[in-house]
């Protein structure tokens, strides 16, 4: 088929490689601006556009495609792409701009999305993290018909997958990458064949997940272990689950439950032993085992590792 492709992150470019390998011919590709980023903070294409340019694929990258928004000009430049594209399709996948109305009437058929959640089930920004931080068994894909509403389309195709216990969400998201690509081509050629089996969502189990901010990083040891590891998963690899001790900032990459220690003291935070597979922190009637952290500078280390250049004591309060 003939399509446009719109994303931006790598979990796009999974999805936008995978089309290419089928055989179809994506004549335009939408991406987010290049951004500032690294040490450097020199602009960077992102993930998706590099991919197309490596393949000679045409990209644009409007601010806005709101023709009555921000920046009118950018917009009407893109409308131009996208109607001279003449696309039978357009995928849309992790793109970060909202599409008006008049992107998704464009192509012949519409515009189909990869979401990373079973729909209703965490509509939004991110579906990932909020999986993981909730303590869901399962997630998966779904493929809809986008329409004007925030993930509300009907779904033409949906597959599970499980969350395993020490699942983060950068692992999560690869998985969900690569299934995300091969369900996409197969609504592909249901579509190519008339055979769209179109369902609308269910009324019930609606959830949102919003956008992940900086500011929810740092860890609350007044809540239970299971809730403090399921964050620190979700929060791996971005932005990183953090606390504080004697002043430094530490990074918080994995942890587990650990085993109760009767001499736990009421303290939220306190560390109450340290073992060189783990530093065992006090939190609501359990303790969090921290497996691995980092210092400012620092690497990511392993407990053992970690103590060698860092002593920790017991009694010690993260904060």
């Amino acid at each position: 088929m003939k399509l446009i492709f719109a994303g931006t992150p790598e979990f796009a470019a999974v999805a936008l490689a995978a089309l290419q390998a089928a055989g179809h011919e994506v004549v335009l590709v939408l991406s987010q601006p290049d951004r500032p980023a690294g040490r450097g903070m020199k602009l960077q294409a992102s993930p998706v556009k590099q991919l197309a340019l490596t393949h000679g694929m045409s990209v644009v990258q409007p601010r806005s495609l709101r023709l009555d928004g921000k920046y009118p000009e950018e917009a009407a430049a893109a409308r131009l792409a996208i109607e001279a594209a003449q696309a039978d399709a357009m995928v849309v996948a992790a793109y970060g701009l909202i599409l008006p109305q008049w992107v998704l009437d464009s192509p012949r058929l519409g515009c189909f999305n990869i979401h990373a959640s079973l729909l209703p089930r965490w509509r939004g920004a991110a579906p990932i993290h909020r999986a993981i931080e909730a303590g869901d068994a399962q997630t998966g894909i779904t493929i809809m018909q986008m329409d004007a509403g925030l993930d509300t389309g009907d779904m033409l195709l949906c597959q599970s997958l499980p969350i395993l216990p020490h699942d983060t969400t950068g692992q999560l998201h690869d998985r969900l990458a690569e299934l995300g690509g091969d369900m996409m081509v197969q609504v592909l050629a249901q579509a190519e064949k008339n055979q769209l089996q179109p369902v609308s969502q269910p009324l019930v189990g609606i959830s949102y997940a919003s956008k992940i901010d900086k500011a929810e990083a740092a860890i609350d040891w007044s809540q239970s272990a299971q809730v403090i590891s399921q964050k620190i998963r979700a929060f791996n690899p971005f932005p990183g689950c953090s606390t504080q001790l004697g002043g430094e900032t530490l990074k918080l990459w994995a942890a587990e439950l650990g085993t109760q220690h009767p001499e736990v003291a009421a303290v939220f935070g306190q560390i109450v032993a340290v073992t060189p597979t783990g530093i065992a922190v006090a939190a609501l009637n359990s303790i969090v085992n921290i497996t691995e952290l980092q210092r400012p500078g620092g690497k990511r280390l392993a407990v053992a590792e970690f103590l060698r250049g860092s002593p920790v004591q017991p009694g010690q309060v993260l904060t």
